[in-house]
């Protein structure tokens, strides 16, 4: 079973030495990005000097620096999914030396009360996916550790937020009737595709994730609304609240 795939008594096989040779030391802070428009949104207006890139047999992904207020920051467009997500995080951490990453995506919102108006900062994630399950112990949730320092952040910029748990699902196409009413009676106020396999794969390797969310679709009994996808998947103000929270941690 899979819940049986966490072993840390024996030694791995595979080391990204053997791709990448030695850990590079070039920046300590990583924006994980989502959105292409927020991406060429970077590359248009940013001075940014591609430092490295992600060796993928169906296309190499770059991995820029830019300077943001004084301060070098990195970043890259990822891949959708918790897996995928989670394991370009580590190999951005090799490649570039960052250690603190900052991710922020759209998310469907399972309370439309709560979320409604306020970013999501995330306090747990049900593991509804795979990757967590190689990087952590057996258990439902995985804390997301700083979401209260995410939240005084937040607070000390005068930007609206709610602190909930969230649903980390590999298949957004089996969110049921029955498996949102489950998680939303557990208290999860939204439903996002990388959470989980990203934060199990930071705290392996005592790396430091801060994560927010932004409510797009809405997912309830009655049906799904689809309308504010778009605009949270692309919303550029996500951007420069997440280069404000580079300059802070």
């Amino acid at each position: 079973m899979i819940i049986d795939c966490y072993d840390i008594e024996t030694e791995p096989i595979i080391s990204l030495k053997d791709f990448y040779g030695e850990q590079k030391h070039i920046v300590d802070v990583c924006l994980i990005i989502f959105s292409q428009e927020i991406h060429t949104h970077l590359l248009r207006t940013y001075e940014c000097e591609e430092i490295a890139h992600f060796t993928v047999c169906n296309g190499n992904i770059p991995i820029y620096r830019m300077k943001y207020k004084g301060t070098d920051i990195a970043f890259y467009l990822s891949a959708i999914g918790s897996a995928i997500a989670a394991c370009l995080c580590y190999e951005a951490s090799w490649l570039t030396g960052a250690t603190k990453f900052i991710m922020f995506g759209s998310c469907g919102s399972l309370d439309r009360e709560k979320t409604e108006g306020k970013f999501i900062l995330p306090t747990e994630s049900y593991r509804g996916e795979g990757c967590s399950y190689y990087y952590a112990k057996p258990a439902d949730y995985i804390v997301i550790k700083n979401s209260h320092k995410l939240a005084a952040i937040f607070a000390q910029m005068g930007v609206p937020y709610v602190l909930g748990k969230v649903w980390t699902t590999d298949s957004m196409l089996r969110e049921t009737v029955g498996l949102v009413a489950e998680r939303k009676a557990e208290g999860c106020i939204a439903v996002e595709m990388e959470l989980a396999g990203v934060q199990s794969v930071c705290d392996f390797y005592n790396l430091e994730l801060y994560d927010f969310l932004e409510a797009g679709d809405v997912l309830e009994s009655s049906g799904y609304e689809v309308e504010g996808l778009h605009g949270a998947n692309h919303n550029l103000g996500k951007l420069y609240i997440a280069l404000e929270i580079a300059l802070q941690v």
